[in-house]
């Protein structure tokens, strides 16, 4: 089946809902992300303190702390196998509920054994790796959900932008609560800063849990799909053979690749500029923050103007996105840089995941979904590796920024590349 034919499909079998009915099931199934997103030990609200802590207590270099970020990220790098198993797993029978409910209660225990151990080198990159494993079974659940929903009520506009909405928002807060937690932490020793940031932990994953438990019948019945022959070679001879993935992911891979903005930014801001671990909170809540308006101005686009025309926008925006760090000499002028660097990739980013949405092979969501974002991770961690050793040894900050840039310009061309069925419809 041609890519053109495969997109075609999917646009056909789609059911448009009714307004009231399609917001219902779009906020529904971006409540279990949301709380992801608060919960997840490699995302702000754990993991600015767990950072600081590496740094100030542990006493790592900006190298160190980005290859403790790569070690304990090795689960990401592999989440399609996390999506897999949504797509194939059904926990008790019970499906994106039993994925929740199981793999919330898992990671809340490894988050509780992490409070009541020492907080050394080893536990936390040990107790990191294994958390990001377990919470990943989750997220895979969730994105799978939230995906066969939009596909099936032709919405992939709408649910990128709540999808975005729902990471993005916990992010700005656990970005201005983390930079905030860890200057509070530090105030006393350290065995009881860990415990306190884990038990935190701990309490977030059990709400996911519980949201398992007790959530709509109708979101689970609505995003479940007819149990299927266990075929794993023959499901992933599927995703390989399927054009339309293979531009989501290259472009994936280059958006996500951004030297400056990892460890090197995180050293630029405390240490060049001399930021304070707040200020530091705060750039990265007010960066994240202003993705929101574009976030919500894409949702409405999306019912308007094709994918074709959204992802140029965004690309052409999202180019320059890093350049107004150039002229920034001071911490607090930092921390309001950060609001055009928000705007100006917030199309780019809904876009982008639109695209992954409707490139999804039918069946295969979670393995898609979690393959598009497994690979966030492979191209972020090893961008900040490269920006730390570009920032310590060839140039600093500037260099890593000018290399983010290049690669953003990278993107425009892979947009020729996406078939024209699936880039050239718009939601229901």
């Amino acid at each position: 089946m041609t890519a053109q034919v495969q997109a075609e499909a999917v646009l056909s079998d789609a059911e448009p809902l009714p307004a009231g009915q399609r917001m219902w099931l779009l906020a529904g199934a971006g409540i279990p992300i949301l709380l992801f997103q608060f919960a997840a030990p490699y995302l702000p609200l754990i993991a600015v303190p767990l950072l600081f802590f590496l740094k100030n207590r542990l006493h790592l270099t900006a190298s160190q702390t980005a290859l403790f970020a790569v070690i304990s990220s090795i689960p990401l790098f592999l989440g399609f196998v996390f999506g897999f198993i949504r797509d194939r797993w059904s926990p008790f029978g019970l499906g994106d509920r039993g994925h929740l409910m199981v793999f919330g209660l898992l990671t809340g225990a490894i988050y509780v054994a992490l409070a009541f151990l020492p907080p050394t080198y080893p536990v936390l990159l040990a107790g990191g790796f294994l958390a990001t494993a377990s919470i990943q079974l989750v997220y895979g659940a969730a994105n799978g959900l939230a995906t066969a929903i939009a596909r099936k009520h032709a919405m992939t506009g709408q649910m990128s932008t709540v999808m975005n909405l729902a990471n993005v928002v916990p992010v700005a807060i656990g970005s201005l609560l983390g930079g905030a937690l860890s200057s509070h932490l530090e105030q006393g020793d350290a065995s009881h800063a860990a415990r306190t940031l884990f038990l935190i932990g701990a309490a977030l994953v059990a709400a996911i849990a519980a949201f398992g438990a007790f959530g709509p019948r109708r979101l689970f019945e609505e995003g479940s799909s007819e149990p299927q022959v266990l075929r794993p070679l023959a499901d992933l001879r599927r995703l390989a053979r399927s054009w339309p993935v293979y531009p989501a992911l290259a472009i994936q891979l280059l958006w996500q690749f951004a030297p400056a903005a990892g460890a090197a930014l995180q050293y630029h801001l405390s240490g060049d500029l001399h930021a304070t671990d707040a200020q530091v909170g705060q750039f990265f809540a007010v960066f994240y923050g202003s993705f929101i308006p574009t976030y919500i101005l894409y949702g409405f686009l999306a019912q308007r103007f094709s994918l074709t025309a959204l992802m140029w926008v965004g690309a052409l925006m999202a180019v320059p996105q890093m350049a107004p760090l150039l002229f920034i000499k001071t911490a607090d002028l930092a921390v309001w840089s950060a609001l055009p660097l928000g705007i100006l990739g917030g199309i780019g980013q809904v876009a982008f995941m639109d695209l992954a949405m409707r490139a999804c092979p039918k069946g295969l969501e979670g393995t898609m979904m979690m393959l598009f974002l497994a690979l966030y991770w492979v191209s972020a961690r090893f961008g900040d590796l490269w920006g730390a050793d570009l920032y310590e040894h060839h140039g600093g900050f500037n260099t890593a920024l000018w290399a983010t840039i290049a690669v953003y310009a990278a993107i425009l061309p892979v947009l020729f590349l996406v078939p024209r069925a699936i880039k050239a419809g718009k939601d229901a």
